[in-house]
């Protein structure tokens, strides 16, 4: 006999019952999250909020330049939604899966409602699959409004210019919207993962209320494994690296390998904690008023299936693609650096109205090194050194320019121009019409982890 029908039946007999269709508990269970205050107070700041911010950050003198696309702010409206996208990914979205998700089951113990409830859908599992499913549908929506706000505000306060890239390549405003669709399609997977492990916690920990602090727990520790020296398998088969790896769509060509990887291992993630949610949902004892959670050993008993995925992710990565160490070399290091370079000096040429040169004519070239040649030239650090060469056509001697480079472990390099003056060594540029931000004085790039990565 099921819990439910235990519960279901008046006189204690068995009786044959219909559960409630799923596609009734979902409507129910939707219509009962977004009639909360909370709920409805953070639909409105996500719609609203961001556009708000976007729209006055890209007014303001000083930009936030830490930020990928930060330094960007003021020259297109497709710089502020993926600004908001590499906040979102580390504070925003897993407060909101915490808020959303992390309450979803422990709110049912709060008010004691979980045989009322059972009662009338009479069955666990479609009670679990339309409180899941309602789960991820506000935060869909919570998501979309990030989204949508961004763009707003951004393209309403600078306009529908093109975008630079990661690579410092510009990408016409039709190819930057494509790719901020796609970044903040590829973000729901990892939090979509935060989400089943708020689920998992909601059921584990019942009515205490560090349940809801299980999705931002785990993002916060993912935060933190991103920043330490980890080897690439163990960095792509945490799911919260797919908060960083979409920056490959934004260069030339773009980097699908570690994206796709990232995008899987999170949904592999999403997929295995919700099982395991549901699985000890439906062997709770509903009829025991007291148990408001399950036993000690649940807890292992949750836990075990995603350290199992972890190390299964993490064999399978290492076997698809055999990188070693922190996968970045001196050579991936050097050509970044010159690839965004050429990108950025025809950029520069154009400000400065000089004679168009293509990156084939400027044979761009950089030599990297670490601590003035006295440590490995591989791994995070900054006290990485380039000295950039390149050639314009008719002239006999070659340019050359000198750069500090902070290479973070996930690949991130921040360059900062050390002279000459004239090149990359002040933010402004005199142009014709006036002066304006030098392109090639500070600029962002991004390094391919994987061993596909060409050499």
């Amino acid at each position: 006999m099921s819990t439910a029908t235990a519960l279901a039946g008046s006189t204690g007999a068995a009786t044959e019952v219909t559960p409630v269709p799923v596609g009734r508990v979902y409507r129910f269970e939707v219509v009962k999250l977004v009639s909360q205050w909370r709920i409805r107070l953070l639909v409105l700041a996500c719609w609203v909020i961001p556009g708000l911010f976007v729209a006055a950050v890209a007014q303001q003198g000083t930009l936030p330049a830490d930020t990928l696309f930060g330094r960007w702010m003021h020259a297109t409206g497709w710089a502020g939604p993926l600004v908001l996208l590499g906040f979102s990914g580390s504070w925003a979205l897993p407060l909101l899966t915490s808020v959303v998700a992390g309450d979803v089951f422990a709110g049912e113990d709060r008010l004691g409602t979980w045989r009322h409830l059972l009662v009338a859908v009479r069955s666990p599992r479609r009670l679990f699959a339309g409180k899941a499913l309602a789960g991820g549908t506000v935060l869909v929506l919570l998501v979309a409004g990030l989204l949508a706000s961004s763009t707003v505000g951004g393209l309403a306060a600078v306009g529908n210019r093109p975008l630079v890239g990661v690579d410092g390549h510009l990408l016409a405003p039709s190819d930057a919207a494509q790719g901020v669709l796609l970044a903040w399609a590829c973000a729901l997977a990892p939090t979509l993962a935060l989400a089943a492990i708020g689920l998992l916690g909601s059921v584990l920990l019942g009515r205490s209320p560090m349940g809801l602090l299980v999705p931002a727990l785990a993002a916060v520790a993912m935060q933190v494994a991103q920043m330490l020296p980890l080897p690439v398998p163990l960095r792509l088969a945490l799911p919260g690296y797919a908060f960083v790896s979409w920056n490959g769509l934004f260069a030339e060509p773009a980097r699908l390998d570690q994206l796709l990887i990232a995008v899987a291992v999170s949904l592999a993630w999403a997929v295995v904690a919700t099982a395991a949610a549901c699985l000890l949902f439906v062997r709770r004892d509903f009829t025991n008023g007291s148990e408001d959670g399950v036993q000690r050993r649940a807890l292992a008993f949750g836990v075990a299936p995603l350290a199992g995925l972890l190390a299964l992710s993490v064999a399978a990565v290492a076997v698809a693609e055999p990188s070693t160490g922190s996968g970045i070399t001196q050579a991936k290091v050097e050509r970044e650096v010159s690839t965004a370079f050429g990108h950025l000096y025809r950029l520069q040429t154009e400000q400065l109205h000089r004679s168009a040169v293509t990156e084939e004519q400027l044979q761009v070239s950089a030599t990297c090194d670490r601590g003035d040649g006295h440590v490995d030239p591989q791994g995070a650090g900054n006290d990485w050194r380039c000295v950039v060469t390149w050639h314009l056509p008719g002239v006999t001697a070659p340019g050359t320019a000198v750069y500090q480079l902070d290479v973070a472990p996930d690949g991130r390099l921040m360059a900062d121009g050390d002279g000459p003056k004239e090149v990359n060594g002040y933010f402004l540029v005199q142009t014709p019409s006036g002066d304006a931000p030098n392109p090639l004085w500070q600029f962002d790039g991004e390094i391919g982890l994987l061993a596909a990565a060409p050499d």
